[in-house]
């Protein structure tokens, strides 16, 4: 399974941008109340339009302004090192994610994100490539393991880890923190943290020459270059604990989905990755034409990226507020708590996108079986629909429709 992670819309944008102006103009031909948005005569966009045709001409059933609630890496600066990059989206340009931060990450072969810890907890998706992870937890337990495209890491907040990018070329990795205000650029550093302490401290604690540290950089590395690891059961040999009680990988492409014909989720938390106790996730899968089912989440906020394809999301946010939201890969979309919402499939490939949540038990409440579950004549008198049609609804939860 190839998984992307670069939008590429804007590269394409007379196709891109031609299939998603039918999008708008599908609504405008179904609903007579739908005014012509395309037509505006004042300074304008095209490109943003074309990404965006629900906003610009957003169906009737929208209402008020719930704020901004997708942001694209590809629109977010980018640091770049001789070795490789970072880009993020948080509060700072992504206003409404106040419990999240994400990261995407691109290290070549060799490229190395240094020796770190961070106080938020750091989920992780691999998009592209193969890397080695590194950490040592508070009992001196080292974890060292390969990690493929479709896979997962966690390292709790306050645990040093190190990430390395592998043959034949490097690795792509989306980071999730369960902190809207991290940023890359504020971790802790091991080069800097070296730097920042006089010799005679090092010498006296690590019981080492002054002399070993004449080289140290005069810099924070961050992101460089360094010689490719050896094998797993050398790097392992090293250390005289070399393994801790729960691993800190994840191999979610390995476990069984929810299938049914429309698309896939496959679930990540604390039930069956034991590491990740305060952050869980699902990849979602949807087929053309199909819904990941009205729904919404009890428990914590939704961060999403999106992988491949393209989609649509109306969120429903109470008080007869409702928004609608287009987007394609690279994108990173956020539901807070307990909103109503669904995401459609609206272009001719699968649809891949990843929910996170910053809570250790993954939980859904489907509008489905809510209703199916509700007395029978309780909600038929609320709808004002046939009570029959109540009876035949589905008691239990199909997260990705038709069934």
């Amino acid at each position: 399974m190839t998984f992307l992670s670069r939008r590429k819309l804007l590269s394409t944008g007379a196709v891109a941008g031609g299939m998603l102006v039918a999008t708008s103009q599908t609504y405008a031909g179904t609903y007579d109340n739908v005014g012509d948005a395309s037509q505006t005569p004042g300074p304008h966009d095209p490109r943003e339009e074309a990404l965006n045709p629900d906003e610009l001409n957003p169906p009737p059933t929208d209402h008020g302004n719930l704020g901004t609630l997708k942001y694209s890496f590809s629109e977010a600066h980018n640091r770049h090192t001789d070795a490789g990059w970072a880009r993020e989206v948080t509060v700072r340009n992504f206003p409404i994610s106040k419990a999240m931060a994400g990261v995407d990450m691109r290290l070549p072969k060799g490229a190395v994100r240094e020796l770190h810890w961070h106080k938020p907890a750091e989920w992780a998706f691999m998009t592209y490539g193969s890397a080695r992870i590194t950490g040592v937890d508070a009992q001196a337990r080292k974890f060292v393991n390969d990690v493929k495209a479709g896979d997962l890491w966690f390292f709790p907040g306050g645990i040093p880890h190190s990430i390395q990018g592998l043959g034949p070329d490097g690795c792509e990795f989306v980071l999730v923190f369960n902190d809207g205000n991290f940023s890359e650029d504020s971790t802790f550093l091991l080069s800097d943290w070296m730097r920042h302490t006089p010799p005679e401290v090092l010498t006296k604690n690590l019981n080492v020459p002054a002399s070993a540290f004449a080289n140290l950089p005069k810099k924070d590395l961050w992101i460089f270059n360094a010689p490719l690891p050896g094998s797993l059961g050398a790097d392992l040999a090293q250390s005289s604990q070399p393994f801790v009680p729960d691993s800190y990988s994840f191999p979610l492409m390995d476990q069984p989905p929810i299938r049914t014909k429309s698309g896939t989720v496959r679930i990540a938390d604390k039930n069956n990755f034991k590491a990740s106790d305060v952050m869980s996730a699902a990849l979602v899968e949807i087929e053309p034409g199909g819904l990941r089912e009205l729904h919404w989440h009890p428990t914590s906020d939704e961060w999403q990226y999106y992988i491949q394809g393209t989609a649509r999301m109306t969120v429903f946010a109470g008080e007869g507020r409702a928004n609608t939201v287009d987007f394609a890969a690279s994108d990173v979309g956020y539901v807070p708590r307990a909103m109503g919402h669904y995401i459609e499939n609206t272009g001719k490939d699968t649809l891949r996108f990843l929910e996170v949540f910053a809570v250790g038990q993954y939980a859904d409440i489907s509008l489905t079986s809510w209703i199916a579950n509700s007395p029978n004549e309780l909600v038929a008198s609320h709808l004002n629909i046939d009570e029959n049609i109540v009876r035949g609804l589905p008691r239990t939860k199909t997260p990705v429709v038709p069934a």
